[in-house]
Formats: C-alpha cells, structure tokens, sequence
C-alpha cells in the first residue's frame, strides 16, 4: 500500500536536500497532492486562523446551512444527490485586489487575521513554484512568470465547512473534480477526516494533520509541464459526526495570462501531436464552471478548437 507522500520542508535546507526534492517530484508526478509540515507558517496563526474560522460559522453560518437543509429535506433523501454538496462555503480574492473589507459578517480582527494568513500563503505558493521549477529543469520563476497576467496572478480562498450529515452514502461534501487552476495549498481540520484523492482507481484518505499544509495541483500544472505533473480527482465525503474545517488557497494563473506547455518539456514528436492546448486562462475557467465535475480531458480537446484564437506572444513578465 503506497503511504500518503508527508515532506519536511525544513529538510530542504540540510543533507537531505536532494532526497527531499525528489520526494516532492515523485508526489507531483505520482500522486498530485502532498503534505508539508515545517513550511514556516507560524503554529500561532494556523490556530488563530481555525479558531476564528470554525467560531465564524457557528455564529453566521451554521443557522443558514441548517435553514437550507430544512428548506430542500434533505435529511430525508432516499438517492443518490448529483446537484449539490453538503458544504458551507464563503470566498474571499486577495490578487488582484483584496476583497475581504467587503465580505459580511466578518468580524474585523478576523478580516486581519485573513489578510496576513493569505500573505504567508502567497509567499509559500511561490516557494512551491520555484521548488517545482528546479525539479523540472525551468529556469527559477519561470512558473510564476507563466501565471503573471497584466495584473499578475489570481490568488483567492475558500472558506469551507462540512458539517455532519445524516446520509453521506448519498450526498457528497463535495463531489469529485479536479482543480481547475495553479496551485493549491490547503489547511485543513486536523481531526474530521473526509477529503480523498483517486489513485490509479483507488480513493485514498488525505490525512488530517496538526498545522499541515496539503499542497495539490491543478489543470493549468498539467499543461504547463507538459503532463509530467497531474492534476487529481479528489472528493469530500461527509462525516457523520463533526464539522470539519476546510480554508483552500488557489494561487492561479491571472485571467488573460496565455497557458501553454513550456517549451523546454516538449520533445519533437510531442510537438507534433500536441496532447496539450494552449489557451487564455480566464477561456478555462468559462468552460470549467459548466462542467467542473466531469473528466478534465475533454476540457483540454476544447480548448485545442479554440486555440487559433490565441495570441502566441511571449510571456509577460512582472
């Protein structure tokens, strides 16, 4: 049984350097996802973050999601839910522009709290980018380069709550998918389990931890490498008992940046039958909405009719 890839991220910095980054290249090649532990966010605002979190959706969310329980009956569901998840969810955009003033109900310390956890996580995303550059032979920055729009990257995060659910063989917290965009970094509940990642034709529990960061990649790592890293389905099954916590980060692309795989990872006969599209992200993301719980294939041969819409030119860089 393959074990969950887990990486001490303080060991990039010793002797086991090169073990450590080959551990991270197997997880990104093999698995789609990983976690870190030692990535260098305080253990202070990692609870501060939870605490603040889970006391904001017993005081504004909780009522809600309960009403709307009530409103569909779905206590009483005898089959299989396909629309719709038992989750209970706010977003908040940091890049281009930070929204968080505007969203309501947010306590103010809370709204601080927020901007500083999404300024740590900004910074890590981009470690992340550049530890995945040097193990796939791209220059340093070359993927922040590739996300870099006119007004740089997307960066935004999903406030998740899945509370527990009387009949979770038939309704889903959240049904399987890949993500649509860069890359995603993901603190979640250290003790309700529920998220799992498909492997080969597996599902396999991604492990709650203490003050972890799960790390998975999504579409736009697929193309840009060319294949070499994936993209996984993951799902949410609901539990039925606790609410579980889910704060996910997605560090993506900015909406008019032009992905496409970089040259560096194509060979000539690849160029030749080109398995990857290239295309304008935000294009993506029109497409995605309407069919985010389908294969991603499909979504790929889309944007392959499209890409004579493209404008070819080069990067832009920041």
């Amino acid at each position: 049984m393959d074990t969950f890839p887990v990486v001490n991220m303080e060991n990039l910095n010793g002797e086991e350097r090169a073990q450590t980054m080959n551990q991270i290249n197997d997880a990104c090649e093999n698995w789609g996802f990983f976690e870190i532990v030692n990535h260098g966010i305080s253990t202070e605002l990692l609870d501060t973050v939870e605490k603040m979190t889970k006391g904001h959706y017993k005081k504004c969310m909780e009522g809600r999601f309960k009403d709307m329980v009530a409103s569909k009956g779905l206590e009483a569901v005898q089959n299989e839910i396909h629309d719709l998840d038992w989750e209970s969810t706010f977003h908040i955009r940091h890049l281009p522009e930070s929204n968080v003033s505007e969203i309501p109900d947010l306590e103010d310390e809370y709204r601080k709290v927020m901007k500083e956890f999404a300024k740590e996580l900004e910074k890590l995303a981009e470690n992340i980018l550049d530890i995945f550059c040097e193990n796939l032979g791209l220059e340093k920055g070359y993927l922040k380069k590739a996300f870099y729009g006119a007004k740089g990257p997307t960066f935004g995060t999903k406030v998740s709550n899945y509370p527990p659910c009387p009949k979770p063989d038939l309704i889903k917290g959240l049904r399987a998918h890949t993500d649509a965009g860069g890359v995603i970094l993901l603190f979640q509940d250290d003790k309700v389990r529920g998220l799992q990642l498909l492997k080969g034709d597996k599902w396999i529990d991604v492990p709650p931890m203490h003050h972890s960061i799960v790390i998975n990649l999504g579409d736009q790592l697929e193309v840009i490498t060319n294949g070499r890293y994936k993209s996984v389905m993951h799902r949410v099954i609901a539990q039925t008992d606790g609410t579980r916590m889910s704060i996910a980060s997605f560090y993506n692309p900015g909406s008019d940046a032009v992905i496409y795989p970089a040259p560096q990872l194509v060979n000539k006969e690849e160029e030749k039958n080109n398995v990857y599209p290239k295309f304008v992200f935000e294009d993506y993301m029109k497409l995605y909405v309407a069919v985010k719980f389908q294969e991603k294939e499909p979504r790929f041969e889309a944007m392959k009719s499209m890409e004579d819409r493209v404008n070819s030119g080069p990067i832009a860089t920041a």
